[in-house]
């Protein structure tokens, strides 16, 4: 291990006696922490040869995207990063020549038009590609691993009060306005409502199916089409409050031979860019000229979910309940031991029928 430029690098010789080195170590510690791997490979027999890290990024890209198996969203997604910010940086760069400081300095330029969210995402995608390189035995470490990217503390998401919930949705249509309540007292997904099919809602039974299959609308390509949910966590029975089983009821009264709940102007489905202007930013930045004042302006459709789990935590739901309800995987030893019951269903249903009651019953 020794010094070199603004980092350090390790240098050892391979089996048949070749020297090299492996730069961009961005402290002594990493640089040392790789040396020791080196000799416990040289140990087991399992040293990398770095000549096989000469492979360009572009070509390695290539083949990794030829195997990975992913739905069409996230190919979508992995596309986009990959010709708009990995690919443009790194396509002719050598697996080998990537190191956490070029890594790091990358990160930092894409902070300039990115949000740190979408930089956590796009390096992510970039970490998973070069995790594969190290299981191939290309590369001997993943450059990405244990890299910090968070500049700072995040801004928390607003959530919003039950009243602000009901004058949000006073200030859409009918159908809109059961949209907005909807999200708001089940914490479903956009891509789960816009999606939501009248086969899948149980009125009698007061429950809606997120089916496995076409348990939501996807947006790819400008073109929509209904897909699994986004987790196999999301397929799952989200129970209703009466009160929103009563909206629902009149909203396919309304419209008794239709297929979605909820539809866009036209009776077509919704797409979130048009919802988004047309409804749910009038709604929260008010109007003036109308005498309504904003709410919670920077709020997004997805707040809706925090806002459920908001409400779900100051009823003291059980966490179990909680995860389940918003289609999230309950991890660790308390996932594996701890199961819904109806008896935490109910008490979780009263309280939002309580909640409805006292602030948006006017609606009705």
């Amino acid at each position: 291990m020794e010094k070199h430029g603004e980092g350090f690098r390790v240098r050892y010789r391979l089996p048949d006696g070749a020297l090299v080195s492996e730069k961009g170590f961005a402290t002594k510690r990493e640089a040392d922490d790789r040396a020791a791997d080196v000799e416990s490979d040289h140990r087991r027999g399992r040293v990398v040869d770095p000549r096989l890290a000469q492979l360009p990024i572009g070509e390695w890209v290539a083949r990794w995207v030829e195997a990975h198996d992913v739905s069409g969203v996230t190919a979508a997604t992995y596309d986009s990063h990959l010709r708009n910010h990995i690919l443009p940086r790194f396509a002719t760069t050598e697996l080998g020549e990537l190191s956490r400081l070029v890594i790091k300095a990358w990160a930092k330029t894409l902070r300039r038009s990115l949000s740190e969210r979408s930089v956590a995402d796009v390096v992510g995608l970039l970490s998973m590609i070069l995790g594969e390189a190290v299981d191939e035995g290309l590369i001997g470490s993943n450059p990405c691993r244990r890299l910090r990217l968070k500049s700072g503390d995040q801004p928390e998401r607003p959530h919003a009060d039950p009243d602000e919930v009901t004058a949000l949705a006073e200030r859409a249509s009918a159908g809109n306005a059961t949209l907005i309540v909807t999200a708001a007292y089940t914490g479903m997904r956009w891509g789960e409502l816009a999606g939501l099919q009248w086969s899948r809602v149980d009125l009698d039974k007061q429950e809606i199916h997120v089916d496995a299959r076409d348990g939501a609308l996807h947006e790819l390509h400008g073109k929509l089409h209904l897909g699994p949910p986004k987790t196999p966590a999301s397929v799952r029975t989200v129970h209703l409050p009466k009160f929103l089983t009563e909206l629902l009821a009149e909203l396919r009264c309304e419209k008794p031979t239709a297929r979605f709940v909820f539809t866009g102007q036209d009776g077509g489905l919704h797409r979130r860019s048009n919802f988004r202007r047309r409804v749910w930013l009038p709604a929260v930045r008010g109007d003036s000229t109308l005498g309504r004042s904003p709410i919670k302006p920077h709020m997004h459709f997805h707040d809706l979910r925090h806002t459920h789990k908001t409400w779900m935590i100051e009823d003291g739901v059980p966490e179990v309940l909680q995860h389940k309800r918003i289609g999230h995987k309950f991890r660790g030893v308390m996932g594996v031991y701890s199961h819904v019951t109806r008896p935490m269903i109910d008490a979780m249903l009263i309280g939002l029928q309580a909640r409805w009651e006292q602030y948006g019953s006017k609606l009705l």
